[in-house]
């Protein structure tokens, strides 16, 4: 897991300019009107491939939409979350109307019902019909598009599956509305709510009054996290809450820690490899969407066979990589490192040896194999 500075998130946001950006209008018939939008798509994004990514609707997508899209770009790059699809709707002239709610229900009436609609009627539903998304869909706003995607669970069968509120400005009946709702979920939903010590007192108010009531709420479907950030304001707690809220809705997708390893990994009553295999499959099915097995994931395995003298597993391990990855030294590699461990030494050596004609990998190179064959050669 990486760590992020202040500094490191102004650096990614060019960074993520190497992605897809598309700018283009959106002709709403239950606003009346035109509205811009933003959609990134991933490094290397092919409408013709299967896979499916998660859909990230951004709202005041006139500033929040950049931030998001670095950090989303950073962290899939280094494989600590999926590759997501993140869409942008500008709102700087007409968010007072867009996130207008009734002062007696609290609830979005009006031009703020219209807009309700149209992120659920209208936007949501183009996107899945011209992307490959899934259905595992995160909302993310600051201050009132924050309160306003809160709405949303509320829906008999609600419309996201993450909530990211960045200093929420919410609306007074919210707090006590989210004490019912929350332990009633029966889908699994991930909750992040942010401040700081410098943030809008009046709004801070009531966002401590909303964790205060949130994290005592037991259900295993709730997964909730909160942060009150030091030295930070309304403004700064931005850049320091989207990279803890993706950490946090993708922790169940990261690949194997240190800490995995020794508490889960090792300590698993079957083999390795099939911890691999349910760790995977728990993958698929909590975020609606398979994940490749990454390498660090084949490394982690690997070790703990060794360390177990689990040959089988290393096996399995060998086919899985085969599979995967054909034309990569890791194919090669665990090949030669099952066969080892199995006492085939001649075997090991032809794969070892094969593997020279593939391409490297992130952690395999031409020199490591070619310290596997001048070891068994000797």
């Amino acid at each position: 897991m990486k760590h992020f500075t202040l500094l490191t998130l102004v650096l990614l946001f060019s960074h993520s300019l190497t992605a897809q950006v598309i700018y283009e209008p959106f002709e709403s018939s239950k606003l009346g009107q035109t509205r811009d939008i933003k959609i990134q798509l991933p490094r290397n994004y092919d409408a013709e491939d299967e896979t499916l990514y998660p859909l990230v609707i951004v709202l005041d997508g006139d500033y929040l939409f950049e931030p998001v899209v670095g950090n989303t770009d950073y962290q899939s790059y280094w494989e600590d979350i999926p590759n997501c699809i993140v869409v942008g709707v500008n709102q700087s002239a007409t968010r007072k109307n867009d996130f207008f709610y009734a002062e007696e229900t609290g609830f979005p009436f009006d031009e703020g019902a219209n807009f309700f609609e149209f992120l659920g009627m209208e936007l949501i539903p183009y996107i899945e019909d011209n992307y490959m998304v899934s259905d595992f869909r995160i909302a993310i706003g600051h201050d009132m598009s924050a309160n306003f995607i809160n709405y949303y669970i509320f829906k008999d069968k609600p419309l996201f599956r993450a909530y990211v509120l960045l200093s929420p400005e919410l609306a007074p009946e919210i707090p006590a509305l989210m004490g019912q709702r929350a332990p009633s979920l029966e889908m699994n939903t991930f909750y992040y709510l942010a401040t700081a010590d410098d943030d809008v007192k009046r709004l801070k108010t009531d966002i401590l009054a909303l964790d205060n009531t949130l994290k005592g709420i037991n259900n295993e479907f709730f997964h909730y996290r909160f942060d009150d950030f030091q030295d930070a304001n309304h403004y700064s707690l931005v850049g320091l809450g989207i990279p803890k809220a993706l950490n946090q809705i993708f922790s169940f997708y990261k690949p194997i820690t240190k800490k995995e390893y020794t508490e889960k990994v090792l300590e698993y009553e079957g083999s390795p490899f099939d911890y691999l295999m349910k760790k995977y499959e728990d993958i698929e099915l909590f975020y609606g969407f398979k994940k490749k097995v990454v390498e660090n994931d084949f490394r982690a395995i690997a070790a703990a066979s060794k360390k177990k003298n689990d040959v089988e597993s290393l096996k399995e391990l060998s086919k899985l990589a085969r599979q995967l990855y054909p034309d990569s030294m890791i194919s090669a590699y665990y090949q030669g490192m099952y066969y080892e461990e199995d006492g085939n030494l001649k075997r090991a050596l032809n794969s070892y040896q094969s593997g020279l004609m593939l391409e490297e990998s992130d952690y395999i190179t031409k020199d490591m194999l070619l310290d596997k064959i001048y070891d068994l050669q000797d």
